[in-house]
């Protein structure tokens, strides 16, 4: 029998982008468009002018190809919009691919996004044993489970409550404790973690390195290089919808962590941008003292961290949040306006946020920007790993002499000495 419960050959997925958007019509309506069309068609053929599509083919996916082998955990990275939910949700038969074929060979639980297969109406308890029949487990199988899933998720106080009146923290809780603990033998993990605070994130990965050491297998999606160096046994790196890289946890991360650009801009375009639409993210700036764009910046340095947005309607009373990373994905220092004693509004247009930073203290080598908005304590764009920040050993100290690197450590403190007898 093959070791190999994965399979991907050739996976593509396209969508439609553009064109006019589809109305409701009433059968006369319908009958005088249909005439309508032909019409003008002949019409146009006749003049020498054939219509033209108004859409575009957009491939979120393109000729994937790997295998997985059991009990294997694959770790799947990539910046934003690269296709890696894209393929889960082929993976997890949550839409078809357009081209190729993937071949699953075992009982396959996934958690895509919070509360996904859950059905709202229904109560904690009814969505556990929900999910364990989707899963094809028996009833008995599900009973023995049952107290180890809700003591996991901590919910066990609102089982008997609908789904519909649980939080996000509640909703991702739930959904991880019955993807992991149901027994599926292809356990299919998103970006999900990330909702749940740091105690919880700690207890799933401590579940997921149990399950993998169970002789099942795992592909997890995360922009947490640490998590993923941790679990993983394997990477892909995944680019505008291809598979840029494959093969060794630490060679795919330095691949993918390499080709983070200093700064960030999509040349009037959007970089990420809010749920409801309201906020775009247009480019993040490093600038050095004479406000000019830079790709590196000496410590000791002044620099300003210069966010571009495009408000589609007027914000009141905004957060916007820095995280910096280093190249293991920890976090070492959160730069927060509102903390900081700065309350932001963003007007309806273009507009720019500059974050001042003096005397730059860390220490050089490369590091990671996430960007976030928060209104009304919820976030409403959250751009994770979206520039990368690359610092050069400086004269800190201002004594003429540089810092020795293999001493080691994240940040320089300003600092005095003194020496003195008993």
């Amino acid at each position: 029998m093959s070791d190999v419960v994965v399979s991907v050959e050739g996976i593509g997925k396209r969508y439609r982008i553009g064109g006019p958007r589809a109305k409701y019509f009433s059968l006369r309506d319908s009958v005088a468009a249909a005439f309508g069309s032909t019409a003008r068609r002949l019409a146009s053929v006749f003049k020498g002018r054939l219509p033209t599509a108004s859409h575009e083919d957009f491939w979120a996916l393109k000729d994937a190809s790997f295998d997985v082998r059991r009990g294997e955990v694959l770790g799947i990275i990539g910046r934003n919009g690269a296709g890696k939910s894209t393929l889960l949700k082929i993976l997890s038969r949550v839409t078809e691919p357009t081209e190729g074929r993937a071949v699953l060979r075992g009982r396959v639980g996934s958690l895509l996004e919070v509360g996904t297969g859950f059905h709202p109406e229904l109560t904690g308890r009814e969505n556990i044993y929900l999910s364990g029949a989707i899963l094809g487990m028996k009833k008995t199988e599900i009973d023995l489970k049952f107290d180890a899933i809700a003591a996991f998720a901590g919910v066990e106080k609102f089982l008997d409550t609908p789904c519909k009146r649980y939080s996000s923290g509640m909703y991702v809780r739930l959904g991880f404790a019955v993807a992991a603990h149901l027994d599926p033998e292809i356990l299919i993990i998103d970006e999900v973690l990330a909702v749940g605070d740091a105690a919880f994130q700690k207890k799933c990965l401590g579940k997921m390195s149990e399950v993998s050491h169970s002789g099942r297998t795992v592909l997890f999606v995360s922009h947490n290089m640490a998590a993923v160096e941790k679990l993983c046994s394997r990477a892909l790196l995944l680019s505008h919808g291809r598979i840029s890289k494959s093969g060794p946890v630490p060679d795919v991360v330095s691949a993918y962590l390499s080709d983070i650009p200093s700064g960030a801009d999509h040349s009037g375009g959007v970089l990420a941008n809010s749920e409801d639409g309201s906020l775009e993210l247009t480019h993040v700036h490093i600038l050095a003292n004479d406000k000019s764009v830079t790709p590196v910046v000496q410590c000791g340095q002044d620099l300003s961290l210069e966010l571009g947005f495009r408000a589609r309607k007027t914000l009141h009373d905004l957060s916007v949040a820095v995280g910096i990373n280093n190249l293991h994905d920890v976090r070492i220092a959160a730069l927060r306006s509102d903390i900081a004693g700065f309350p932001l509004g963003l007007e309806v247009g273009n507009r720019r946020v500059v974050c001042r930073l003096p005397a730059l203290p860390l220490v050089a080598g490369a590091y990671t920007l996430d960007i976030k908005v928060i209104a009304k304590g919820e976030a409403l764009l959250w751009a994770p790993r979206i520039a990368q920040l690359a610092v050069e050993n400086g004269d800190f100290y201002g004594t003429g002499r540089l810092p020795d690197p293999s001493w080691g450590g994240t940040l320089h403190l300003h600092q005095e000495w003194e020496a003195s007898g008993e």
